[in-house]
């Protein structure tokens, strides 16, 4: 349990940070995707290379592509993989979030062009990047798109954006209402984009563009003058690390952007404030509450529509049908007014017409949009439904109102009470929609409002405290953190011990112990004790928005299952009207014809107007919203269970291909094991000092991030006083990727490493070291080979214990049908010894990287459907070759970046949980269908007649309005049943049988 919390903060600190090593030689992507090198002379240890090729390092160039159309991480796989085949290359790492690559090669062996061509040929457009551009490639732009109503819509606003010139990727969701799109700034701007959207017919509001990663907005009061503006505007920008200053005069609002590392919020309000002499107060500018006034303001208009509707409709309602078997009431409507006009007739016209033409305007305007760009959606079912019974109605008022002797027959309180129950249906819709995003909002909820704020003097004595805005917490502040209270940002404790509740970040239950030097999380709560914590990322770049940024990401994402959806709502809403017209043209054949009895027509209406309803019920029943909000509903509240659980899902298809898992392939280091493996014992063949021995072997090891590596430089660290001991300088060093290490330690060549690594270096391995390796082995231990000058001069035993519930955990999935197999890097006899221990009956042991891919490779060609639980960066072609990756949260950078799935906990139980919580969301996906298929194909039929010949039942058209606003209504609230997801019971069990162990 501690060392599965310890491996949550780190990974919430580093890895979703993108904090990679200070190597990496390009601007950092916004998710860590960049290796780590190690120093010294260049040469081909990259996975997957297998050019060994070694030159000096001055040799060496690095070149960064755009490449356009990479839609996932298989698609940055196949790029890679076709860049590390040319000859000359030293390394090659693909972003596809960021749509670049970046390259490390002697332009000996290979230039840019072909390095360019070789990317073009994978099927992708590519470009050089000029490294003096200080301009991010492509920014991530989110718009909030108002006046949306079904799949039509959001296919019409997603395709007109992608066609704008410098649009990598747009993705519009219909159940958020949102647009990312994905652009590059020196082709289009965020302005540009919304104009776009405008150009469609729907409104688009700016949530961020982007750049405004390091940016604050200030509201200034006081100022007076535009020469006032410009002096703040001035004073502002003579500050290091300002960036960039936009003033809007009307608004007296400045938006400032800063580089974190040089400057903050509050030095902006002190040198406005200061520079009108007191007459100036800058505060940070509230845009009342962003998204969330939007969605309010929506709901709101939404309400009062409806109550302003049924102040009308019921009017309407009771003169039609209820005031008329009144006696003495009935009489008074039935008065006429002019020629064959009633009282009644004239009320109904008079209260409906504003329903029809001021409350129902949203559905006119919804309609032109729709089809002024070629598309219908739900709005033309609506407007061509209550038109038609509104115009005719009318027709039948002007006729009786001219003729002494027509007899009409009105049908205001059809269109009327249509428009009022589908009001209704959509107020309820975003109620519920609006709940399906609530994780996101508790997320956003954890960070706290006010922090204290320490300040001390040059030597680091105190002065004072101040309690301050969380949001105008600077890099390096020091902040107070009292017992309960939560932690105002990430960074690390200076002073104090407490413990800190972490489970509405980790999902670690139990508190974890801080004292000086432990980092902390902002969001998490202090339960006991002072601490003083010094901050080292604050605002956007803290690990909580981090998070909510992964999730809002996966929410946008579509889901494969969700492209026949598109693809039926495309044709879906033709076809009601086709199907409408044809419904009303064969009842009144019919009817004129004498194709049924005329016994069959009520006493209120003519055949005409009989088919007339027919055909307005089937144009008003059937709905395109249900259909378009069954996946994105039940994926956005999946997504967000699976945070709250500690397991971040990035986005639909990654939750589609969990669900189909039936075999999962576990890495053993750091997977199945804790990944602290420890140094049980060594043993020396020749006479020589284990202090001296260590000494050789550590030096050559501290330049290698293997956890193996690792332990041995801490063991060795104990047969030396010094705290920070330096090892001596290793020349030459050179990794070799699965199997071990080579250097020159002074005039020693050492090679460390496994047995393969000896033998194919010449070098001959003593019975008595095989033995020792044998012995290591049948005790699960990693046995490691160290020679100098070609000579074997001792064994290394390494343990690296099992995690508490491996064993249930495999034991679990073999009851779920989801078949085990381990494949690893180590040697035969330690993973057999392993895979012994927690009942894994397939292995694959002394593993590349390279070879761990190709076997995810043929088990899917075997017709499984593979999931890769991994944890280094030897894990990353297998995590991106697998139909689901799954990071373990304290693993590398890289591996995370290559996972569809991250296990924040690092728990191994945690791989069910995902599984099983996709199969649970895409058991609701499948209901979601079945409700909205279900409706038209049941409903549009009986809508029709269908049932009229045998038993006279028909749908009259506003209780087919009621059920068309019911069925969107429905799906959310399927879709919501979600947040009532449990674990599997057994996981429960498992749990506390680990507390018991420990």
């Amino acid at each position: 349990m501690r060392r599965s919390s310890m491996a949550s903060r780190a990974f919430l600190m580093s890895c979703l940070r993108g904090e990679g090593s200070s190597r990496d030689l390009s601007p950092r992507p916004r998710y860590p995707s960049m290796p780590r090198y190690p120093k010294g002379v260049a040469a081909v240890a990259a996975i997957g290379c297998g050019n060994d090729v070694e030159a000096p390092l001055e040799d060496r160039r690095t070149a960064m592509f755009s490449v356009i159309g990479m839609t996932c991480s298989a698609c940055a796989g196949s790029v890679e993989k076709a860049i590390k085949r040319l000859p000359g290359i030293q390394n090659a790492a693909v972003d596809v979030l960021n749509n670049r690559a970046q390259v490390i090669f002697y332009p000996n062996f290979v230039s840019e062009d072909q390095i360019r061509e070789t990317i073009e040929d994978v099927g992708f457009e590519a470009a050089l990047i000029q490294e003096d551009s200080k301009q991010p490639s492509t920014l991530t732009c989110r718009l909030h798109i108002k006046g949306m109503t079904c799949t039509t819509c959001s296919n019409t606003v997603e395709s007109a954006l992608q066609s704008v010139l410098g649009v990598r990727k747009a993705i519009v969701a219909l159940a958020t209402e949102e647009a990312e799109i994905r652009y590059d700034p020196k082709l289009v701007s965020a302005d540009q984009l919304m104009k776009e959207v405008d150009e469609t017919g729907f409104e688009a509001i700016l949530i961020t563009t982007g750049v405004d990663r390091n940016k604050i907005q200030l509201k200034i009061e006081g100022v007076r003058t535009e020469r006032s503006m410009r002096i703040v505007e001035s004073s502002l920008q003579a500050l290091p690390g300002i960036e960039e200053v936009d003033i809007d005069p009307i608004l007296y609002k400045v938006s400032v952007s800063y580089k974190p590392d040089q400057t903050g919020p509050r030095n902006f309000i002190e040198v406005i404030q200061s520079t009108g002499s007191g007459r100036f107060l800058a505060t940070i500018y509230s845009e009342g509450g962003g998204r969330e006034s939007h969605k309010r303001e929506e709901i709101r208009q939404y309400y009062q529509s409806f109550l302003w509707s049924l102040l009308f409709t019921i009017p309407v309602f009771l003169t039609s049908m209820v005031f008329m078997y009144i006696p003495g009431v009935n009489h008074a409507l039935d008065t006429k007014v002019v020629n064959m006009l009633t009282i009644g007739e004239l009320l109904r016209w008079i209260l409906s017409t504003p329903v029809q033409f001021i409350i129902g305007r949203r559905f006119y305007i919804g309609s032109y949009k729709a089809l002024r760009h070629g598309s219908a959606n739900m709005d033309v079912l609506i407007a061509l439904g209550t038109n038609t019974a509104y115009f005719y109605s009318l027709y039948s008022v002007v006729r009786a109102a001219t003729s002494p002797n027509f007899e009409s027959t009105d049908f205001f309180e059809t269109s009327s009470m249509l428009i009022s129950f589908i009001l209704l249906g959509k107020y309820l819709e975003i109620l519920a929609k609006g709940k399906t995003s609530e994780a996101i909002a508790k997320l956003i909820d954890l960070a706290p409002e006010t922090a204290i704020l320490l300040t001390h003097d040059e030597s680091g004595n105190l002065l004072g405290e101040s309690e301050i805005d969380s949001r105008l917490i600077q890099k390096n502040d020091v902040i107070k953190v009292v017992p309960g209270a939560k932690v105002a940002c990430d960074g690390f404790v200076i002073w104090g011990q407490s413990h800190v509740n972490e489970s509405m970040i980790t999902g670690e239950a139990r508190p974890v112990a801080k004292r000086k030097g432990d980092s902390v999380i902002g969001g998490t709560v202090n339960e006991n004790g002072v601490l003083h914590v010094r901050a080292t990322h604050v605002g956007s770049e803290s690990a909580l928005s981090q998070i909510v940024r992964l999730v809002e990401s996966a929410q946008m994402a579509k889901a494969p299952v969700q492209k026949s959806a598109d693809r039926i709502s495309k044709y879906f809403v033709p076809l009601v009207i086709t199907l409408s017209l044809l419904t009303w043209l064969v009842w009144f054949l019919s009817g004129k014809y004498n194709g049924y009895p005329k016994s069959w027509i009520p006493s209120s209406m003519d055949s005409f107007q009989l088919a007339l309803q027919f055909g307005i019920s089937v144009m008003v029943i059937a709905c395109p919203c249900a259909l378009g909000l069954a996946t994105p509903t039940a994926v956005m509240v999946g997504t967000g269970v699976g945070a709250s659980q500690g397991v971040l899902i990035k986005g639909g298809k990654a939750l589609e291909s969990a669900h189909k898992v039936n075999c999962i392939v576990f890495d053993k280091t750091g997977t199945l094991t804790t990944g602290k493996p420890v140094v049980v014992s060594t043993r020396l063949l020749k006479n020589i000092a284990l202090h001296e021995f260590y000494e050789c072997v550590a030096a050559a090891e501290v330049n290698s991030e293997h956890p193996l590596a690792k332990a041995i430089v801490e063991h060795a660290k104990k047969f030396k006083e010094e705290e920070n001991y330096t090892w001596p300088e290793a020349r030459d060093f050179l990794s070799i990727t699965g199997h071990g290490v080579k250097a020159m330690i002074g005039n020693k060549e050492l090679i460390v490493g496994n047995k393969s690594l000896m033998l194919d270096s010449g070098i001959q391995i003593p019975d008595q070291a095989l033995e020792l390796l044998m012995e290591a082995e049948e005790m699960a231990q990693t046995g490691i080979l160290a020679a100098i000058n070609h000579e074997i001069l001792g064994v290394i035993a390494i343990s690296d214990p099992l995690k508490p519930a491996a064993q249930d955990v495999i034991s679990i999935l073999k009851s779920m049908n989801v078949r085990s197999i381990m494949v690893t890097g180590d040697n035969w006899g330690t993973a057999k010894a392993i895979a012994k221990e927690v009942g894994i009956d397939t292995i694959v042991a002394e593993a590349t990287p390279e070879e761990k891919a190709v076997k995810v490779k043929e088990l899917q060609m075997s017709g499984l459907t593979v999931a890769m639980v991994g944890d280094g960066i030897n894990d990353s072609p297998a995590l991106i070759s697998a139909d689901v990756g799954m990071a373990i949260g304290a693993g590398t950078d890289i591996a995370i970046e290559a996972a569809d799935i991250v296990l924040m906990k690092s728990n191994l139980d945690d791989v069910i949980t995902a599984i099983d919580l996709s199969r649970k969301t895409f058991s609701r996906i499948r209901m979601n269908y079945i409700w909205a298929l279900g409706y038209n194909i049941i409903g549009i039929p009986i809508a029709a007649g269908a049932l009229f010949p045998s038993t006279r039942f028909r749908l009259p058209p506003w209780i087919a309005g009621a059920a068309m606003a019911a069925s969107s209504v429905s799906v959310v609230l399927w879709s919501l049943l979600l947040k009532n997801y449990k674990r599997p019971k057994k996981l429960d069990a498992l749990h506390i049988r680990g507390i018991m162990v420990e």
